[in-house]
């Protein structure tokens, strides 16, 4: 009724309503498009700055691999030549180390670094020894509770009973039967394990043995009261470095035992990222203990070295958790490394406050109840105190490669490459074990050896790749 009421040429108000509608309708739907779309692209470079922030901070130096095969063969010429490096260049050893040791060498340069090499020379046949051995049942209990727990996520202690757990249980109940006056400390766990990653159950032995004895003597013993004076060394040098930070930590009351325990007996293997953990391990096993101190000042010295960041840090349990949960940022590889490297704290440093402390505690708690050697400053000083022969350093060839040039394809094998080849597989058989590490770079990033039977095989230019 309404339509034909309406004058021709005109539109009836139902229509406009209608038509004014739509168009709004319209405008919402093209509105709501568009923040959709501006919603889209904000997320996606919020997301983009967000990874490339994780990637800076967890990713690892990349090293162009001219560089990583240069520094494998001066590393490789060191090591032929340990002994005079280290009586006539060890500034330069300290310099390499500093910089990263190529991952192909690691394990190696370690074993050497530690004095291991030349402990596990002058007592051949001492591990398989404590292998045949069953163990004290105290300690073998606790030990296979502790295998698990482990890097669970790393791949050769991810399998319950796998090669690297019975590794790993190898070389912790050996130490046990070492050294039983000791025993067993769960913070060696950790430690064995870094070093399986790197080398055979054997040589971790002997490096574990090294790092307890030489490097962190009375760590692992009951009472801790090694570490208990390392923390009251550590408290001492951060009122020296970072004066807000020691404020802060005298005002709640926070002894340095409740959080530099797990840092130092552990090696910060299980508070780094992987990258720095080697980087660090890398310099403390040339450097010694001084490396662990000027870690954990830098990360108390980041974490609650200024007013600023101490706002949020108004109590006891605040502050732990911030430790417990340190910045991404503070412990990123290139930026650790060059705080370690800036901070002056030296082995005299260390060693006056250690004496300071030591009457402090006499005083506070009588004598220690358990005396342990004295500690040495690194790769240096264990060479020094115990200086190893020449033919203890001497490389043996760790693994033998058959050349494919001495087969031709399509040719029967004759009986006299038949006995060359019999020959060859004793003597694999009687070489030592090689071990890769799974961390390390694929076999394509390390050096090739092409046609030569020679330099696999000889004691001289063993690449123990």
């Amino acid at each position: 009724r309404r339509l034909e009421e309406t004058e021709p040429g005109q539109r009836s108000p139902s229509s406009e309503s209608c038509s004014l509608q739509f168009k709004h309708m319209v405008c919402l739907f093209l509105l709501y498009q568009l923040i959709s779309v501006l919603v889209f692209f904000l997320i996606i470079s919020c997301s983009f700055i967000c990874f490339n922030t994780f990637c800076r901070l967890h990713s690892v130096e990349e090293i162009p691999i001219e560089v990583l095969r240069q520094r494998e063969v001066k590393w490789l010429e060191m090591l032929n030549s340990w002994d005079k490096w280290m009586a006539k260049k060890h500034k330069k050893v300290k310099d390499r180390c500093q910089k990263g040791i190529p991952p192909s060498l690691r394990g190696r340069a370690w074993l050497y670094l530690t004095g291991a090499k030349f402990k596990k020379e002058q007592n051949k046949g001492k591990f398989q020894e404590l292998d045949d051995q069953p163990g004290d049942l105290k300690w073998v209990d606790i030990i296979e509770r502790d295998l698990h727990r482990q890097f669970p996520f790393h791949e050769m202690f991810a399998a319950r009973g796998g090669h690297g757990q019975q590794d790993l249980f190898r070389v912790l109940k050996n130490y046990t039967l070492h050294r039983p006056e000791e025993g067993y400390c769960q913070a060696q766990a950790p430690i064995a394990a870094v070093l399986l990653m790197h080398m055979p159950a054997e040589d971790a032995f002997w490096v574990l043995v090294q790092i307890c004895e030489k490097y962190l003597p009375g760590y692992y013993s009951t009472g801790l009261e090694a570490i208990q004076l390392d923390g009251e060394i550590l408290n001492a040098l951060l009122h020296r470095v970072s004066p807000a930070a020691h404020r802060h930590l005298k005002k709640h009351k926070l002894e340095p035992i409740l959080y530099m325990t797990e840092w130092f007996m552990c090696a910060f293997s299980r508070t780094l990222p992987w990258a720095s953990v080697l980087r660090v391990w890398d310099m403390f096993l040339c450097e010694g203990v001084k490396i662990l101190f000027r870690v954990g000042l830098v990360l108390l010295k980041c974490t609650l070295g200024s007013q600023e960041k101490l706002k949020n840090c108004q109590g006891l349990y605040e502050t732990m958790e911030l430790l417990r949960a340190i910045q991404p940022q503070y412990m990123q590889e290139g930026f650790l490394v060059r705080e370690i490297l800036e901070l002056s704290v030296s082995e005299k440093d260390i060693e006056k406050e250690h004496l300071a402390q030591l009457r402090r505690w006499k005083e506070t708690h009588g004598d220690l109840h358990c005396t342990s050697p004295p500690r040495m400053h690194g790769a240096k000083a264990v060479m020094a105190a115990d200086p190893p022969s020449r033919q203890d350093l001497k490389q043996s060839p760790t693994i033998l490669v058959e050349s494919p040039l001495e087969r031709i394809p399509g040719q029967e094998t004759t009986e006299g490459s038949k006995e060359n080849i019999q020959s060859k597989t004793e003597k694999q058989k009687e070489a030592e074990h090689t071990y890769l590490s799974p961390s390390d770079p694929s076999p394509a990033n390390q050096p090739k050896h092409q046609g030569s039977n020679e330099s696999l095989s000889s004691a001289e230019h063993d690449t123990y790749l």
